[in-house]
């Protein structure tokens, strides 16, 4: 059993923890807690590391099929809850934490999802989750977003990485010609006209959500094809960047998985009414 914070374990699981350089050089990443574990395990993702504190898993029932599962893994070191939580992020762990490999999930067809800028982990991890729910093909985060692989954006993603094709630190250079060559390119913004619902969502290629403060960026809007908004009866002047995409996302999803067509004006009016 490990009973020392100075573990190089400990240590290395800290580094990957606090410093996006280290992630970007092994190419590896920080998941805490039983939950994102067990998604992990169960989405085969060969962890490279684990220290588990037996005496926390045992308290929960989640946590009990998790040990078990444990105790057939390579790589995995009990110790103690306070060792454990000198490794973990959180004020509260949970007794879980482990070390996995960027996952290279292959694009797939389907809406691609662009993250101009959004800086706050909360948010980036939210859409990360909502874009693998609603079955996005690839998200591109643009330079300035909040690191994919940072500790509360892997929390708030739940388990999303494992199963959503990703690219990060993308350039808006990298990524113009092939976005030039695609039909309809749609920016979120606050004072656009287009209701998001009255978009014909399942011949989209692409939807750009902007950052917090800012929006989507002069480089964003110059490329998109079309403007978008959600509209609005209360005295918000605007909706935060993860509830403003998953709304859309999900109108995207409901339209793509049948029959469904964007609102008729009748159907906008009505909506106007009772919204």
């Amino acid at each position: 059993m490990i009973r020392s914070n100075a573990n190089p374990h400990v240590k290395y699981i800290r580094s990957l923890g606090v410093d996006r350089r280290e992630r970007q050089r092994e190419r590896c990443f920080v998941l805490e807690g039983v939950r994102l574990v067990t998604e992990a395990l169960a989405a085969q993702v060969p962890l490279q590391l684990v220290l588990y504190a037996s005496e926390q898993l045992v308290l929960t029932e989640s946590g009990q099929r998790l040990l078990a599962q444990l105790s057939r893994q390579p790589h995995c070191y009990e110790a103690t809850p306070r060792v454990v939580a000198a490794a973990a992020d959180t004020v509260t762990p949970q007794g879980v934490v482990a070390v996995a490999p960027c996952p290279d999930v292959p694009p797939r067809p389907g809406l691609i999802l662009v993250l101009d800028a959004i800086q706050d982990p909360g948010n980036v991890g939210t859409l990360l989750r909502s874009a693998e729910a609603a079955g996005v093909g690839q998200v591109w985060c643009i330079r300035g977003t909040a690191d994919v692989y940072s500790p509360k954006v892997v929390r708030a993603a739940m388990g999303a990485h494992f199963y959503l094709p990703l690219r990060s630190d993308c350039d808006w250079d990298q990524i113009t010609d092939v976005m030039q060559g695609m039909a309809q390119i749609y920016a979120a913004v606050v004072d656009a006209t287009l209701p998001y619902y009255s978009v014909d969502w399942p011949t989209a290629d692409v939807l750009i959500i902007g950052s917090e403060t800012q929006g989507v960026s002069a480089r964003g809007l110059q490329l998109a094809t079309g403007r978008i908004t959600i509209p609005m009866h209360g005295r918000a002047e605007s909706l935060n960047a993860a509830v403003a995409g998953s709304i859309i996302l999900f109108e995207a999803l409901r339209q793509r998985s049948g029959s469904h067509t964007p609102m008729t004006v009748a159907q906008e009016d009505k909506y106007e009414h009772y919204g």
